[in-house]
């Protein structure tokens, strides 16, 4: 049996959720077409979805058609959590993009669709909501050609448009106007189709319709057309022609149940004793129940430059045993034997495996490219209660976990926890899921936009063994100067591989990107290149019948403790420059309001570019700083009368002007040498003391 993994994206309130239900229904899944609104629907199963009305976390849920398997993912359609669809791109067959005929293409209906083209993904348009006042299928659909997909193809018309009854007529081989119209349409996406087509034509002829829908569904899964359905999840209008769409048109697969095993983890889930559930899309091969399962992550797959996700890292592999599987079967998770390529399962017993993750044969593994932009935003999570300080880190660790772009950072001189954020409706969930699965009750401090560190010089540095105050039995050299934005960080030996253990090396490597992350100035060094220079190390010694001596002997917390003192030294002699996140802005106003937002627009440090008349209205673009969108937002309304529309996206980082570049992070800067030596001679005595009691405990049993 054939698999289609299929994702349903939308902008919020698009009725991505309600159509999720209503092909349930359809499927004979359920019995009942759950609201959104009463919080009855299968795919928003956390309470808090439920009580706001809004999908947070990915979903999967399955349903048969003919002889395909649909496994559908529901994703958030808030931009807070874009997150969420990130990390579902990477394992769909095709996708489902949910326009309102009302609304019609909004903010993020355009993000989306620009990603899902980018990464070829076959994509059919469902224009929802034809029964409601005020939908205009037309307009909408020149829209969706305007500003999404050129190749955009109406496979139908509406009847009673914008009432209760409204119904899509679809289009067949009986309409030769549409058959042309799609036929010059494929004719101009295929040199073959279209010599075909010339040939009939010399012939007095023209291309079957059964030829041309074949055409159609080859360029669909190339991501070259894009056939756009109408109707209403509500009522059901139009959801048989999308079911029957989603089979012709994009491609299921079988998948090599027999070749080397390789899926990708996109989702994680913690059981009431914490145990990790791992959701796996299969590519190839089968997992079985007990296997004993390779899984890890190949880093330079993830923000570029961000440090930590640079090229030049190995693939981290770790080894588990899978204890349970279970697949999805008629809209619920079935406990299952094994999980054959082409099918998604949840896989449980491996401590330690991560969104993200490959699973199989690391030779087959590959880096992702991260699709969105990173949060441009972050606060300070404060508990209530002192004493919940402890129990708050391992709450958000787990919360990262399920949210990597949580993106945890911890202040150790001050102890405060930051998190990154899309917007402010994060900040919500995050406290309510604090509450409700913690018991952990926090406020936080004020979102503040985040900033970046580039590298503006070259800069070197080297601390040996026992010379010069270095405390450490290590010798490090380190050579610090940019790269190339959007490079990531680059981590290089100018060392033999074999002057010392690789385990010291990779110490000096994963300490060099932890270290990155707070720079001169208390911003995260983006897009630059280290070099090891110098590496020495003192070999093990022991005293008679071979003691472990670790005073006379080199450990991995030497090089660990000892390289972020000789890196920012390097950072301090090659400079940095802050840089602040700019979007890529777009701006639809009525014609006579447009003399009014130049000079707040002005105000507020954007850029725009020439106008473009557009009907009665004008279309903007130009670029903004991200810590003034959230005012242009609040100012739109009132200056274009509720009838301007804006649309905004990361799009790249400029330096600050003015003196910001010299006014460091009041909350987080860099602590001088003598407080560092401090703090890791108080975090060593603490180690030590635990590790003392951890043996105290175990002579004692």
């Amino acid at each position: 049996m054939r698999t289609l993994n299929l994702g349903i994206l939308a902008h919020i309130d698009a009725g991505k959720t309600s159509l999720t239900e209503r092909l349930l229904y359809a499927a004979g899944v359920i019995d009942e077409v759950g609201s959104v609104d009463d919080g009855s629907t299968r795919t928003d199963s956390l309470a808090l979805e439920r009580r706001r009305g809004i999908t947070i976390k990915s979903a999967v849920v399955s349903f048969a058609v003919g002889d395909v398997t649909v496994n559908l993912i529901d994703t958030p359609g808030h931009p807070d959590f874009i997150a969420e669809v990130e990390r579902v791109l990477s394992v769909l067959d095709g996708a489902v993009l949910v326009v309102s005929a009302v609304e019609g293409v909004q903010a993020q209906t355009r993000v989306l669709m620009r990603t899902l083209r980018r990464l070829g993904i076959p994509v059919l348009i469902f224009v929802n909501k034809i029964d409601r006042r005020g939908a205009d299928t037309d307009a909408v659909l020149a829209a969706v050609r305007d500003r999404l997909a050129p190749a955009a193809v109406a496979m139908g018309a509406v009847d009673g448009l914008g009432t209760r009854d409204a119904r899509p007529v679809p289009y067949t081989a009986a309409d030769p106007e549409f058959v042309a119209g799609l036929a010059d349409l494929l004719a101009e996406h295929d040199d073959a189709f279209l010599a075909d087509r010339l040939d009939r034509l010399d012939h007095a002829s023209d291309v079957p319709y059964e030829r041309v829908r074949a055409e159609l569904a080859a360029q669909t899964a190339r991501g070259r057309a894009h056939p756009v359905f109408f109707g209403s999840a509500i009522t059901g209008a139009g959801v048989g022609a999308l079911t029957a769409g989603l089979t012709e048109l994009l491609p299921a697969t079988a998948g090599d149940a027999q070749g080397p095993v390789s899926g990708t983890v996109f989702k994680i889930e913690r059981g009431p004793a914490g145990e990790r559930t791992a959701y796996v899309r299969m590519f190839s091969g089968t997992v079985r129940v007990r296997d004993r399962l390779r899984f890890g992550h190949v880093a330079g797959g993830g923000r570029s430059g961000v440090p930590g996700d640079g090229p030049g890292d190995a693939a981290a592999v770790r080894e588990g045993k899978v204890t349970g599987i279970s697949v999805f079967e008629d809209g619920a998770a079935m406990p299952a034997p094994a999980v054959p390529a082409g099918r998604i399962g949840l896989l449980r017993g491996l401590a330690g495996i991560r969104i993200g993750d490959r699973v199989g044969d690391p030779d087959l593994w590959a880096a992702d490219g991260h699709h969105f932009a990173p949060p441009s935003l972050e606060t300070v999570v404060v508990p209530r209660r002192a004493g919940d300080k402890g129990s708050l880190h391992v709450a958000l660790g787990q919360l990262a976990e399920q949210d990597p772009l949580i993106d945890l950072r911890l202040d150790e001189l001050r102890q405060e926890i930051s998190v990154s954020l899309y917007g402010e409706v994060q900040k919500e969930v995050v406290q309510a899921t604090l509450a409700d699965e913690f018991g952990i009750d926090v406020t936080f401090r004020e979102t503040t936009t985040i900033h970046v560190e580039r590298v503006i010089g070259r800069g070197e540095a080297v601390e040996v063994i026992k010379k010069d105050a270095n405390p450490f039995l290590a010798t490090v050299g380190l050579r610090i100067e940019p790269a190339p934005p959007g490079a990531g960080v680059d981590f290089r030996l100018g060392v033999e591989l074999g002057s010392m253990p690789y385990a010291f090396i990779k110490a000096v490597e994963d300490t060099v990107r932890a270290t990155l992350r707070q720079g001169l100035r208390g911003w995260a060094v983006i897009d630059c290149v280290v070099t090891m220079t110098h590496s020495g190390y003192w070999a093990r010694q022991s005293h008679a019948h071979a003691v472990f001596d670790k005073s006379m002997s080199s450990t991995s917390g030497d090089f660990r403790n000892l390289t972020p003192l000789v890196l920012m030294d390097a950072l301090r002699r090659a400079g940095t420059q802050v840089h602040e996140p700019m979007h890529l802005f777009r701006l639809d106003v009525p014609a006579d309001t447009f003399g009014a937002l130049l000079p707040v627009l002005a105000g507020l440090r954007a850029v725009p570019r020439a106008p473009r008349p557009q009907g009665d209205s004008y279309v903007l673009e130009g670029t903004v700083p991200a810590a003034r969108v959230h005012e242009l937002e609040q100012m739109l309304p009132t200056l274009t009368h509720g009838e301007g529309a804006l649309e905004s996206a990361f799009d790249h980082y400029e330096p600050v002007v003015g003196p910001a570049p010299e006014r460091p992070r009041t909350d987080h800067n860099p602590l001088s040498r003598k407080d560092y030596l401090l703090q890791v001679q108080r975090r060593v005595g603490t180690e030590a003391a635990s590790a003392g009691q951890a043996r105290a405990a175990s002579q004692s049993r």
